[in-house]
C-alpha cells in the first residue's frame, strides 16, 4: 500500500524532526558542560579564608563564586589581581566572581602603620574602641582630637594631626594656613600619611590624594596609581607600589626621593631629608640627607616596621626590640632597652613605642610633653 503524504504532512514531519535534532543536541551540550579550574593565593599580609586558598578548585562554567579576604593585624585588604575580569569589585574583600575561563586570583594586602603617631612636638594614640588621646604641645590645636570617634588611622604632621575614620572619610585639626587640613570632602581612604605641612590620603582603587603646601611638588601624586602604603616627610612624598618598587615627589636636595630602583619593598617611612624602605626579607635600605647617620641602616636584619623622624630612624624587630640610628642629642634614639614593640613613631626629636599590651612608651625631647604617655592603654 503507498501512503501519499499532504505537504502539510511534510512540513509536521520537518518540525519533528527538528525538535528531536534540538533535544539530542541539548542533551549533548548538557551531559558534557565545560568545567574551569580556579586557582587562589594571597600574596602576604593576609588570607583568603573563603573559599581558602587551593589550586584548583572546579567549577562549572556560569558559578558565581564567593571569595572573602581576611586581614592579618596591621594589614588592610588592598584589592584582587590576576584574572578579575569576571570580579564584582576587586577593592571588595568579600566579593563574587563568575566562572567563564581556567582563573588564577591572587588577594592582595597591604600594611597600615601607624596606630600610634609622633608631629613635631606633639604624639597622638589610638585606642582600640576608635577614640584618640594626644598629648604635647597644642599651639595650634592639634591635640584638639578628644571628640573624635569611629577612627581607624591616626597621622600626625608638624602642627597639625589627621584621622582616618572607619568610613573612609577624613579628620583633620591644627595648623592650616597652607590647607592641609582641607580633607573633609576626601571619601574611600583607606590610608593617611602627614609631613610637616601636608597630608597625603591613598584611596582604595590606589590612587592618592593631597592637601596642604606644595611648593617643592610635594602634593603632585595626582598620577600615582597602584598605590599600596604612602609616606610623607618634611616636603616629600612617598608611594609604595603594589609590585614593591617605590615613587616620591617633592624636594630632592638630598636624594630622598631618589627610590626609583628600589625593589621588594614592604614599607616606607619619610623623614625631614631622607627615605626609608623596609624589603621583604627583614632588611633596611635608605636615602638622602645622611649627616647624622640617619641612613646608616644598612646593617639592619630581621626588621618588621621602620619609622623616621627628622634626623634619625627607627626599626622594630621580630623579637619586638627596637634599633635606631641618627641624630641622638635628644635621646630619641635611645630605645635599646624597649622590648615586646609592636609599632614605633618617629617624631622631630623624639620616639614612641606601642607594646603589645597596649600600652606606651617614649624617649627624646619633651619640652612640649610630648612624650608623657606613661598612662596610655589600650593602644591598638
Amino acid at each position: 500500500m503507498k501512503i501519499i503524504l499532504s505537504s502539510r504532512g511534510h512540513h509536521d514531519l520537518t518540525r519533528v524532526s527538528i525538535f528531536l535534532v534540538m533535544v539530542a543536541l541539548i542533551a549533548g551540550i548538557v551531559g558534557c558542560a565545560q568545567v574551569y579550574d580556579l586557582t587562589i593565593s594571597s600574596a602576604g599580609g593576609g588570607n583568603v579564608t573563603v573559599l581558602g586558598e587551593a589550586e584548583p578548585y572546579i567549577f562549572d562554567t556560569g558559578t558565581e563564586v564567593t571569595l572573602v579576604a581576611t586581614p592579618d593585624p596591621g594589614y588592610h585588604f588592598n584589592y584582587w589581581s590576576g584574572d578579575v575580569d569576571t570580579i564584582d569589585d576587586i577593592y571588595a574583600a568579600s566579593t563574587t566572581l563568575t566562572m567563564k575561563g581556567n582563573y588564577i586570583i591572587i588577594a592582595k594586602f597591604a600594611q597600615h602603620i601607624p596606630m600610634v603617631a609622633a608631629g613635631k612636638a606633639h604624639t597622638v594614640g589610638l585606642k582600640s574602641d576608635g577614640t584618640v588621646v594626644a598629648v604635647g604641645l597644642n599651639s595650634e590645636g592639634q591635640r584638639n582630637v578628644g571628640n573624635w570617634t569611629d577612627i581607624d588611622q591616626v597621622a600626625a604632621g608638624g602642627a597639625h594631626t589627621v584621622g582616618l575614620k572607619s568610613d573612609g572619610t577624613v579628620v583633620a585639626v591644627g595648623f592650616n594656613y597652607d590647607g592641609q587640613c582641607d580633607v573633609g570632602n576626601w571619601t574611600d581612604i583607606i590610608q593617611v600619611a602627614a609631613g610637616y605641612k601636608h597630608t597625603v590620603g591613598l584611596k582604595s582603587d590606589g590612587t592618592v590624594v593631597a592637601a596642604g603646601y606644595n611648593g617643592d611638588g610635594q602634593c603632585d601624586v595626582g598620577d600615582w596609581t597602584d598605590i599600596d602604603q604612602v609616606a610623607a616627610g618634611y616636603e616629600h612624598t612617598v608611594g609604595l607600589k603594589s609590585d614593591g618598587t617605590v615613587v616620591a615627589a617633592g624636594d630632592n636636595d638630598d636624594g630622598q626621593c631618589d627610590v626609583g630602583d628600589w625593589t621588594d619593598i614592604k614599607q616606607v617611612a619619610a623623614g625631614y631629608g631622607h627615605t626609608v624602605g623596609l624589603k621583604s626579607d627583614g632588611n633596611v635600605v635608605a636615602v638622602g640627607d645622611n649627616d647624622d647617620g640617619q641612613c646608616d641602616v644598612g646593617g639592619w636584619t630581621g626588621i618588621k616596621q621602620v619609622a623616621a623622624g627628622a634626623l634619625h630612624t627607627v626599626g622594630v624587630k621580630n623579637d619586638g626590640t627596637v634599633v635606631a640610628v641618627g641624630y641622638k642629642s635628644s635621646g630619641q634614639c635611645n630605645v635599646g632597652n624597649w622590648t615586646d614593640i609592636k609599632q614605633v613613631a618617629a617624631g622631630a626629636l623624639h620616639t614612641v613605642g606601642v607594646k603589645n599590651d597596649g600600652t606606651v612608651v617614649a624617649v627624646g625631647y619633651n619640652g612640649g610633653g610630648e612624650c608623657n604617655v606613661g598612662g596610655w592603654a589600650d593602644v591598638v
